[in-house]
């Protein structure tokens, strides 16, 4: 049976997350639950060290069950198709879709199923930031590439490091000069505003100031 309505693929995947800096939906997991993001919060130095996605608004009960909810939900069956038709209707008007500004990729299963979506939604552009190097590394060695509308960005783990050997990075800067595009965020009230720069392919290496 299709999926006709809004409240049919909620039950399937909860809903879109909104962050409040994005111009676009989102799709969040509990950071508690990142792979190498658990090993490097425990590190000072690390770009997940004090993480935000683990304070503020996203421990209230609420966030955290709507959280877990959405991890869990990439198991399903219809997950696919459930996510294909919310982001094609809340993601019409931006032209945009962000994974994960809270949690990351847990395995090579979860990857496949994103990049179904986004086979599935041409007119979207999407963004993957991502610390799972191993993840995305397994899937290149079998696929080659990624759909054109997905664009991975591969994090650096240190604060002030270099852009890892991949198409498209991102970096973190405190101490040091920003590597390629300077995220503006910081000085337009902490959101994207009218920058699409982590979305596009013409940026190699997105930094962002400390937080």
């Amino acid at each position: 049976m299709t999926l006709n309505t809004v409240k049919e693929a909620e039950k399937i995947m909860i809903s879109l997350g909104r962050a409040s800096k994005m111009p676009c939906p989102t799709y969040n997991t509990p950071a508690s639950l990142c792979v190498t993001g658990s090993k490097l919060r425990k590190t000072k130095g690390t770009t997940c060290h004090g993480c935000y996605a683990m304070k503020g608004n996203y421990l209230y009960p609420n966030v955290q069950e709507g959280l877990t909810k959405r991890f869990h939900a990439f198991k399903h069956p219809r997950f696919v198709e459930a996510m294909t038709f919310m982001i094609k209707k809340y993601s019409a008007k931006s032209g945009h879709f962000r994974w994960f500004d809270s949690g990351d990729l847990k395995n090579i299963s979860m990857l496949k199923k994103i990049v179904r979506i986004c086979q599935a939604t041409p007119t979207i552009k999407h963004w993957l930031p991502t610390r799972e190097v191993k993840i995305v590394s397994d899937y290149l060695k079998i696929y080659k590439q990624f759909p054109s509308n997905l664009l991975v960005r591969v994090s650096s783990p240190m604060i002030d490091g270099k852009p890892l050997k991949f198409d498209y990075t991102s970096t973190v800067h405190h101490k040091q000069k920003p590597i390629g595009h300077d995220c503006p965020s910081r000085f337009q009230d902490n959101e994207c505003k009218d920058c699409r720069a982590c979305w596009n392919r013409k940026v190699k290496n997105v930094s962002y100031h400390k937080h």
